[in-house]
């Protein structure tokens, strides 16, 4: 056997060499487990897209199994979500109308597969705030600047009836919808101020002509009293009750009164008493008679 035949082996270099493929496998190893499984936050549903094909099923919560490199697993999220739009429309009567709206809003958990493959994640800019803008417009249209004001509920449960039926097709909840603000024009805003201020001024005219009418039944009413009520002193104003009322004042002399400058004598109470007198003296006394046991004695 020659000399160049002979291979010298290396124990220290073969040990290397095993140590080495042995953490290249185990660093593959490790790689592979880490893309077998995902876990879908809470929340949210995991898509199962294969090689580029979504599937129809959809992860729940929580931790799942996957194949690794082939099997990519996107999350939707199916919380609650606000979105917000400002449009601009036009009433009834042509008026420029501009709003702003805010929706709340979730994707369902079994369209999640549907609305990633059809629409992507970017769903509430393709198709949340166009609906919105159109179903404002649509309602808007119906009524006047004025209705929309007064009947601002009822305008909003229309616009968030017509907005579910827009999207409802593609798996998307409408929960709650706020009309936030509802802007007119310059113009608009002076005529309806003008217009309050006509109301108002037309209002408290009509409160002063009642309040007038009111003060004026209520003096008539108390003329219409007062009247009756000097009427019915004048009937019990009688000559003796004036005489009584003369009397009942009297200081002890003897006055005589008289009207006017010809001096002629109305009531002459000296002679009144005389009279009196005289009456008294003509009416008879009554003595008890006497009889002639009573004598004796």
């Amino acid at each position: 056997m020659a000399v160049q035949d002979i291979k010298v082996v290396n124990p220290k270099a073969k040990t290397v060499k095993n140590i080495v493929i042995g953490v290249i496998i185990a660093l593959v190893a490790i790689i592979i487990l880490s893309n077998s499984f995902t876990t879908v936050r809470a929340g949210h549903s995991g898509v199962i897209v294969t090689f580029g094909e979504v599937s129809e099923r959809v992860l729940s919560e929580g931790l799942h199994f996957k194949i690794p490199f082939a099997q990519n697993i996107v999350l939707v999220d199916n919380r609650v979500q606000k979105a917000e739009a400002v449009c601009s429309a036009a009433s009834k009567d042509l008026q420029t109308v501009s709003s702003t709206v805010a929706v709340n809003y979730k994707v369902l958990n079994s369209y999640s597969a549907s609305v990633y493959k059809n629409i992507g994640l970017d769903y509430e800019a393709i198709i949340i705030t166009p609906a919105i803008q159109e179903c404002v417009k649509a309602v808007t249209a119906k009524f006047t600047a004025e209705e929309l004001i007064t009947n601002r509920q009822s305008i909003g449960d229309q616009m968030m009836e017509l907005l579910k039926n827009k999207v409802s097709a593609y798996g998307i909840e409408i929960q709650i919808f706020n009309i936030t603000t509802f802007d007119f024009t310059a113009e608009y805003n002076a005529a309806i101020e003008a217009k309050q201020t006509a109301q108002q001024n037309a209002l408290k005219a009509e409160q002063d002509l009642q309040r007038i009418k009111v003060e004026a039944e209520q003096k008539i009413v108390q003329a219409q009293a007062e009247a009756e009520a000097y009427k019915l002193k004048s009937q019990e104003l009688t000559p003796e009750i004036l005489m009584s009322k003369y009397i009942e004042k009297w200081d002890g002399e003897l006055p005589t009164v008289v009207s006017g400058d010809s001096g002629t004598m109305m009531l002459d109470l000296s002679k009144l008493l005389e009279e009196a007198e005289k009456n008294k003296a003509q009416t008879p006394i009554y003595v008890p008679e006497t009889t002639e046991e009573n004598t004796e004695e």
